[in-house]
């Protein structure tokens, strides 16, 4: 008797948990069934893959949506289908919304937001603060809740826990792994002269290395004392690289495709506020430690920190213009590019993408091409070479740093749970996007 799948994606090399091989993925119910020569095998929708990757769902575990509160900027559907025309199967939004994402009734209606409308799957980060860090340990376990984020210092929006004392409140509240936007809020309070109207190339010179640096310490130091997990978001100097490996026991740790790729002072020259982020972009030097990171294994996943604003917004004279930019749709893209250049291996890669979000989240499920795991897949072609433009970007603020950047490596498929959403740059007819499930919630 024939068997028969829903899907199968035949004649790829594909990354499994045996390495890169050719052969067939066959997907029945939403999960991987089979792996393997199909042989005569039947499905429902056949994908020919010859010449193609097929990885496991890459999954970005930073953005920043911005709904509700500021629609303008990004909505949870636009920003969901620019992450899955850029081979994102899975994100993670953070809780620096309007209103903030601090109880379980504004988690609720995040959750209620993206249904029907999100076209990854998706979760959410509660947010931590001085008036709810004694009810986290209650909240973390909300449905469709990644964890919690605290602010150390103050970046977009109001949530901001920068003294020890609410720190060690907050991580003394709760089990799951605690993700922190590391910078002394003191530190920047003292150093608000160090910005120069119209410069913002001031901007790495105000939230200077020694911000991140003390707040990291602070945080770590703590961290090992209560004995809690922590997740170090988006590093930027190589002083924390090297700090941060001698801290694994505790801490996880994230780099963006940003501090990866830009550098200053070229990208204030070139773009302007359009590189001002918070952790600012630094120079070629710290660029190399956060590379150095990447080699040496210190670096756990990843993520855009997809923040975008609308080119009015930024088009204001800094330091009104607001800090941040997009990368949901991109980070794929320039990360094989990296890849081509031999700048890390495509093994690393799946690492940072894939089995990183998944081992440190412990999302149940996902992050790996495996029989009884969500067939959540991301085709790419090693070979293709494109250039990002504005045409193609989904987001709603418009642009990209990256516009003219000519790219070796594309993503060419999204599947989520055994559904196409995106082949050859077409997204699917409807999203279909759920919650992502966690071991720690199940």
């Amino acid at each position: 008797m024939t068997e028969t799948y829903d899907l199968i994606i035949k004649g790829g090399e594909v990354w499994s948990t045996c390495g890169l091989t050719r052969t067939d993925v066959a997907v029945r119910d939403g999960r991987i069934a089979h792996l393997g020569d199909a042989g005569a095998a039947d499905a429902e929708t056949i994908i020919d893959a010859s010449g193609l990757t097929v990885l496991p769902g890459m999954i970005d575990s930073q953005v920043h949506f911005r709904e509700p509160g500021n629609e303008q900027k990004e909505d949870l559907e636009s920003g969901t289908r620019s992450a899955a025309l850029g081979g994102i199967t899975a994100v993670f939004e953070m809780p620096n919304t309007n209103p903030l994402t601090t109880s379980a009734e504004a988690l609720a209606d995040k959750i209620s937001r993206a249904k029907g409308r999100a076209w990854t799957d998706h979760a959410f980060f509660m947010g931590a603060a001085a008036d709810n860090a004694d009810q986290l340990a209650e909240l973390e376990r909300v449905p469709g809740c990644c964890g919690v984020k605290m602010f150390m210092g103050s970046s977009t929006g109001d949530l901001l826990v920068p003294d020890d004392d609410t720190v060690r409140r907050v991580l003394s509240n709760g089990t799951r792994r605690m993700s922190v936007h590391s910078e002394d809020e003191y530190r920047l309070n003292e150093r608000k002269a160090e910005r120069i109207e119209g410069d913002p190339s001031s901007h790495p010179v105000w939230r200077d290395e020694e911000t991140a640096i003390r707040s990291t310490k602070r945080l770590l130091s703590i961290a090992r004392e209560i004995g809690r997990r922590v997740h170090v978001l988006h590093i930027t100097t190589v002083e924390e690289v090297e700090i941060l490996a001698q801290y694994k026991d505790v801490a996880t740790c994230e780099v963006t495709p940003q501090h990866l790729t830009l550098a200053a002072p070229d990208c204030y020259e070139h773009l302007g506020s359009y590189a001002q982020m918070n952790p600012p972009i630094r120079d070629a030097a710290h660029q190399a430690g956060l590379w150095r990171g990447v080699v040496q294994g210190v670096f756990d996943v990843i993520g855009s920190d997809h923040a975008p604003h609308t080119k009015e917004e930024k088009a204001e004279s800094y330091p009104a213009s607001p800090s941040g930019m997009p990368g949901a749709q991109t980070t794929v893209a320039v990360m094989l590019d990296h890849v081509a250049n031999g700048r890390l291996s495509l093994a690393r890669l799946v690492d940072l993408l894939c089995s990183g979000p998944q081992r440190i989240f412990n999302i149940a499920g996902k992050g790996r091409i495996a029989w009884g795991y969500d067939a959540d897949l991301t085709l790419v072609d090693l070979k293709a070479r494109r250039e990002i433009t504005s045409d193609w970007l989904a987001y709603k603020c418009g642009w990209s740093p990256y516009e003219g950047m000519k790219i070796t490596g594309w993503p060419v498929g999204t599947i989520i749970r055994g559904n196409v959403v995106m082949r050859d740059g077409e997204l699917a007819d409807v999203p279909v996007g759920e919650p992502v499930r966690f071991v720690e919630t199940l």
